[in-house]
């Protein structure tokens, strides 16, 4: 599997536009900047919600008025924070595939988007007068929680990116190499 990922991202490096963002003295750094700005958009506008929903913050305000007001900006920072994170990862597309703290991301990631999911379902059927409640149900404290944890997770993921402590040039125990998605014969690029 490590060695069918490390083709295809062979094969995106070698696609001019991926050269030219990655050696363009401004474009990768303006992407980024657009990454983490929205990063931060969408996850301040998150992460006020799913503390309303644990009951640690806006108590007073009904969970649904918070949620709606809050809705329209998460999303269009998510949106582009998912257009410049697949660019930044185009970009560079080698090192990010053989990356275990890219990995380690995609995985959260796709356990946010579970999260967020059953979330909204454990929203739509939650019965009573929760939304004015100082702290939301069970099922819905949990998955806030859980959203919390899996963001701040994958900022951190996200961060630690930036380092070469299990790049595949370096000698790593052969899980590391493997977890890292190193391929025998092949050097990072």
């Amino acid at each position: 599997m490590n060695e069918l990922f490390y083709n295809v991202a062979v094969w995106l490096d070698s696609q001019e536009l991926s050269t030219r963002l990655h050696e363009s003295y401004y474009m990768y750094n303006w992407i980024e900047s657009t990454h983490v700005l929205t990063l931060m958009l969408c996850l301040g506008m998150l992460f006020l919600i799913d503390l309303r929903m644990v009951g640690a913050a806006f108590t007073n305000i009904p969970a649904s008025t918070l949620a709606r007001r809050l809705n329209l900006p998460m999303l269009v920072g998510f949106s582009v924070m998912v257009i410049t994170g697949v660019t930044l990862f185009y970009a560079v597309p080698v090192r990010n595939t053989q990356s275990l703290w890219m990995r380690i991301k995609l995985i959260l990631l796709l356990a946010a988007a579970v999260n967020a999911l059953l979330f909204h379902r454990n929203m739509l059927n939650a019965t009573g007068d929760w939304d004015t409640q100082a702290r939301a149900p069970d099922k819905l404290r949990l998955g806030a929680t859980l959203s919390l944890v899996f963001w701040v997770s994958i900022v951190i993921c996200g961060r630690l990116i930036a380092y070469d402590w299990f790049d595949c040039e370096y000698t790593q125990p052969g899980i590391m190499q493997t977890l890292s998605g190193c391929v025998p014969g092949q050097t990072q690029f």
